[in-house]
């Protein structure tokens, strides 16, 4: 019989509608079925400025808005030929790491949740709430923080010195997590063998993020970006390619957050760097950008991100194409799903981490 679960949230993570074909409880084929939250963001790109499209990136995925800002910003730097001041870029790679420690909390959280366990929720959201007291602190907002902007960031980074009792409390409450979960035998039971995503498959389908690096892969796109050059990192990996797997992936990457929050805190200590503007003096109102094209990569939460422009010489962009990780998630479920049962689903599927706002951009 052919089976819909879905569209409904919150246990699709969004609005995703799943035909199944199920012979009793066991699952035959697969099919996913997107578009039901389209918000038209990269059409909307072409009837506005790149100063009013900045605050809109945000919400390309809500859970990493300071990514999509730096891959906005940083393609539009490009085609504007400027370079922002060292102190904004760390700043920038500051923000971003406690961005992904905040969104693997909500995963972990959430996906536990999708199993059934309901505590772990509330303890994951109590570390998060931390961070985004934070940026609340910095930005005057918790989700959609409008902070980088063309040249630099928007403000000075403040009272830099609270992160690090954050960090800390943070990296306390993991290991409690762990004594929780890595050797519980129910959650065990629930993602140890189940489904597993080879590393060919995975780079056939263009799978990127901690998903890649559960496969037995160590593609991680910051070893490749300027801003990360001079921290030292640690890449997250695991071999089996199952759902414990990207649960151990995730676990491990907030402590290697945690290692680059510490070093870019220790970076804005330095005379030298105390000293440098945190943005280049731009009068964005009048951005005129030179016919061209430029894009821009970032390792967010959820793996690759990627924001090309192209621009007319115009003050709006002639076009904008953002390339997000969670679309090429979807495309996994056919595979993964084959030969498990209807309540196995949600344990599959969240843990690839979609976020649904991310694929109906």
């Amino acid at each position: 019989m052919k089976l819909n679960l879905g569209p409904q949230h919150p246990s699709t993570h969004g609005v995703l509608r799943l035909i199944l074909d199920v012979d009793g409880e066991k699952i035959l084929a697969c099919e996913p079925v997107i578009g039901y939250l389209h918000r038209g963001m990269e059409k909307m790109a072409e009837g506005m400025t790149y100063l009013q499209y900045l605050p809109t990136v945000d919400r390309v995925d809500y859970l990493s808005g300071f990514f999509n800002s730096f891959a906005y910003v940083t393609a539009v730097e490009k085609l504007l030929k400027i370079t922002p001041p060292k102190k904004a870029s760390i700043i920038r790679v500051l923000l971003m790491e406690l961005n992904r420690i905040a969104s693997h909390l909500l995963w972990l959280g959430t996906y536990l949740l999708d199993l059934g366990a309901v505590s772990p929720f509330f303890y994951t959201f109590r570390e998060r709430e931390l961070i985004l007291n934070y940026f609340e602190k910095i930005s005057g907002q918790r989700l959609m923080y409008n902070y980088f902007v063309f040249g630099g960031v928007r403000y000075e980074l403040e009272e830099i010195d609270t992160i690090i009792p954050i960090v800390k409390a943070i990296l306390e409450k993991l290991n409690d997590y762990e004594k929780l979960l890595t050797d519980n035998p129910i959650f065990l039971s629930r993602t140890k063998h189940l489904g597993i995503l080879t590393r060919e498959i995975a780079l056939e389908y263009s799978i990127t993020g901690p998903n890649l690096r559960a496969s037995n892969s160590h593609l991680d796109f910051r070893s490749n970006t300027s801003e990360y050059k001079d921290f030292e990192f640690k890449i997250a990996k695991a071999d089996e390619g199952d759902c414990f797997a990207r649960y151990i992936v995730r676990l491990e990457e907030i402590r290697e957050s945690s290692k680059i929050i510490y070093q870019a805190i220790d970076y804005l200590k330095r005379e030298e760097i105390q000293k440098s503007p945190v943005n280049i003096d731009l009068k964005p109102m009048n951005l005129y950008v030179e016919p061209g094209e430029a894009f821009a990569d970032v390792e967010t939460p959820r793996g690759l991100t990627t924001c090309c422009i192209k621009a007319d010489g115009t003050d709006k962009p002639y076009r904008v194409k953002w390339r997000t990780s969670s679309f090429y998630a979807v495309q996994l479920l056919p595979k993964l799903l084959i030969g498990h049962t209807i309540s196995d689903v949600m344990a599959v599927y969240g843990s690839l981490d979609v976020m649904l706002p991310e694929v109906d951009r």
